[in-house]
């Protein structure tokens, strides 16, 4: 009771006398601070957001400008040409607001307005001259190590041309549209991604079907796409998030969803709710800056900027199911975070004061939580299974069971949360004595007990029972790169400025003030909770089915690849052809992913890594005929074929982002198309990290259902490929 009567602004008392008023200074001091706090944040916010609509100039720049234009009309030069005298003739020289328009405060004026427009205009013409400067792409052609004088000269302007200290923003208005494609470009590179993969008669009728819809379907259907893209800021992005995520009606965990690990030797504190009370306090900080604009922008070689696009949607943002198609809530200012454990939700403010929570204030509100030992209201354990099932029994259940009352209350609280958080009873990490606890950790990670995490959230933050986290992110938002920004930024944060006690414990003081975390309140009926059983069921099979293998490769790394002059992603995307083509025998289509971020609001483009060169040397690799010299001389020709798509892919010219764009245009125009039908995957995940010069850790699924492959057989392959590639180059050495 005492914290519920500190949460209390005034207290009243009806007495004989009259009413006898209380107020609670306490109370009214955080209610003015947190006032002052907002107003404090809206003003840097618009002072952030001019500077960026303004950029690469600054509002400083006006003044100046401004200043030249007044001082050389003192000087009766008049710059303008006599526009300035044009706009004095149309100023009205009496006014509701004014009696008189003197000739001196026209000239004022009229000097004023020319110098503004004259100032925006030199901002449109720099921005322009900036976007295309940022669409000459020779520069990721040219081979590592050398620059040419024209690249040079490129740089030097793209620098000048980008202006001092950029916001997240800044660089938005002036990146280039993702470009169409050439037909005839996309389909013969279509045809030769697809020429190792068919016999000749195969390939000879995709060539005839290629050919017809070349002729009469594509270019009906690149007109379309032409016109799209001189209207959009992407051609892509919009349908690609409508038609391969938000449309999906099947479970996005573990087919959508993706996680994101620890560090994987290190664990700072193993105090579950210090921990969590670091991390969360991080996230904020990084979210503060975030949502002033404050963070600087990604540029590649330092120079030319990424979109920031995706960054808007981090936090706040819920995906919503619907009947034919989900969509994306997306909030602002959200001051809460939601917090499942032991089939309980609680909800945690994460403000007091006007002030975030210190991170020893967090751990005391988790710790309260960890201590917390009432049970769970029916149907709540597993409700969250309902965002791990099929979308449309989950659409169904919230439309029917939570839309009112205290359901459509307490999920209202975990949708516009800022993020949400499990304090997992689990224990997990990577124990090199036991390697097979990567794999559990990772499966975790992923999915979980399928009720424990909420899958819709654009991230969930999981923190386990001896201080090692993770991300479960949903896709459909943004891609991992930009989690991953967040993620390095965090777990920096939380190690070297943050830190613990000796004890394990956040720095700081407890804050006795603090209300406890609130439990949300379910009524969930029976039907209901068949409902959840239903997903639960569903998401579990799903769950059961990956056969998931952590391969940590550390034999070598990064620095030995470079030291071969090969690429180090060539040589991994290489390894994997040779790895994949022992565990079946045969060769299949590969999905690399590559960012198109150098444009508008772009995202991601497919490298087909199984080519004809790649093919070839994994040939050579099985055939004992063939020479070092020969094995080597393929090797480097499939690894320049592999870094060319690469380039490629970034710069706009990939295959499968335009065949799925007219795909789509040709679906809502009902034309079919033989030729666009001839897509398909299958076989094997596999995602690696490349940390630091000796290290690389493989992710790699598949599905028990499968009898054709096991993740850790091919895990092992991988690591026998990396092997046999660096023992090519050992023997080459060795000949000289």
């Amino acid at each position: 009771m005492a914290e519920a009567h500190q949460a209390v602004a005034f207290q009243f008392t009806v007495t004989p006398e009259g009413i006898k008023l209380q107020l609670s200074r306490e109370v009214l001091k955080h209610i003015y601070l947190s006032g002052v706090t907002t107003w404090r944040k809206r003003a840097i916010q618009f002072k952030n957001g001019i500077l960026t609509e303004v950029y690469p100039a600054s509002p400083s720049s006006w003044l100046f400008m401004v200043i030249a234009i007044m001082s050389s009309m003192y000087a009766r030069v008049d710059p303008s040409m006599g526009m300035i005298d044009s706009i004095k003739k149309v100023l009205p020289v009496r006014s509701v607001y004014y009696d008189y328009l003197t000739v001196q405060t026209q000239t004022v004026l009229s000097a004023i307005l020319f110098a503004t427009a004259l100032w925006l205009s030199l901002i449109l013409l720099l921005r322009y001259t900036l976007k295309a400067l940022l669409s000459y792409h020779g520069w990721i052609f040219e081979p590592h190590g050398k620059m040419s004088a024209s690249t040079k000269l490129w740089m030097s302007l793209v620098k000048m041309f980008s202006g001092r200290r950029p916001l997240l923003y800044s660089f938005q208005a002036a990146l280039p549209r993702l470009p169409v494609p050439n037909i005839d470009d996309t389909i013969q590179r279509y045809l030769e991604s697809v020429r190792p993969l068919l016999d000749d008669d195969q390939y000879k009728q995709m060539e005839i079907v290629a050919t017809e819809f070349k002729k009469d379907q594509a270019p009906k259907l690149q007109k379309y796409l032409l016109v799209k893209s001189w209207w959009a800021n992407n051609y892509v992005s919009d349908w690609w998030e409508e038609y391969i995520y938000l449309k999906g009606r099947g479970p996005i965990m573990v087919n959508s969803n993706f996680y994101t690990m620890d560090m994987l030797y290190t664990i700072p504190t193993h105090r579950q709710a210090a921990r969590a009370g670091n991390v969360v306090h991080a996230i904020l900080q990084y979210r503060r800056k975030l949502e002033r604009g404050e963070h600087a922008p990604m540029r590649a070689l330092g120079v030319v900027p990424m979109c920031s696009y995706q960054y808007e949607r981090m936090f706040n943002t819920t995906r919503i199911p619907g009947l034919e198609t989900d969509y994306i809530q997306h909030l602002r200012n959200r001051k809460h975070l939601v917090v499942y454990h032991q089939g309980r939700f609680f909800k945690v403010w994460l403000y007091y004061g006007g002030r975030h929570l210190l991170p020893s204030e967090l751990e005391q509100q988790f710790q309260r939580i960890l201590n917390d030992t009432t049970e769970p209201q029916p149907g709540e354990l597993k409700l969250a299974s309902l965002t791990a099932g099929n979308r449309v029994p989950w659409a169904k259940a919230r439309q029917k069971y939570f839309n009112d009352g205290v359901n459509k209350m307490s999920l209202d609280v975990i949708e516009t949360a800022a993020f949400f958080l499990t304090l997992d009873n689990e224990v997990h990490g990577y124990d090199p004595e036991r390697p097979r606890t990567m794999d559990l950790y990772a499966k975790s990670l992923l999915h979980g007990t399928c009720y424990d995490r909420w899958f819709d959230k654009s991230f969930n933050l999981i923190v386990y029972k001896n201080g090692k986290i993770g991300v479960n992110t949903e896709h459909s938002w943004a891609d991992a790169p930009i989690i991953g920004h967040m993620w390095e930024d965090i777990l920096a944060t939380d190690v070297f400025h943050l830190g613990y006690t000796e004890e394990g414990h956040c720095k700081g003081d407890i804050n006795k003030g603090l209300t406890f975390p609130s439990r949300l309140q379910w009524d969930i009926p029976k039907a209901c909770q068949e409902i959840i059983e239903g997903s639960y069921a569903i998401a579990k099979e799903l769950a059961d089915d990956v056969d998931f293998y952590c391969c940590v490769f550390d034999e070598f790394g990064k620095g030995l690849i470079k030291k071969s002059r090969t690429s180090p992603d060539a040589f991994i995307q290489i390894a994997l052809q040779l790895a994949h083509f022992r565990d079946k025998g045969e060769f299949c289509l590969t999905y690399e992913s590559s960012m198109t971020r150098m444009f508008r609001e772009g995202r991601t483009e497919t490298v087909r890594s199984c080519t004809i060169e790649s093919t070839a040397f994994v040939r050579s690799m099985e055939d004992e005929a063939c020479t070092v010299r020969q094995r080597l001389a393929l090797f480097r020709r499939s690894a320049e074929k592999h870094q060319n798509m690469y380039r490629l892919a970034m710069t706009g010219a990939g295959i499968d982002r335009h065949l799925f764009c007219l795909y789509i245009v040709s679906k809502l125009l009902d034309i079919e198309s033989p030729f666009l039908k001839q897509v398909a995957d299958d076989g094997y995940g596999v995602s690696y990290n490349v940390v630091g010069e000796n290290l690389i850790t493989f992710h790699i699924s598949s599905k028990y259902s499968s009898p054709e492959t096991d993740s850790h057989r091919f895990g092992q392959n991988i690591r026998q490929a990396m092997l046999d590639i660096k023992a090519l180059f050992n023997q080459k050495q060795k000949a000289n």
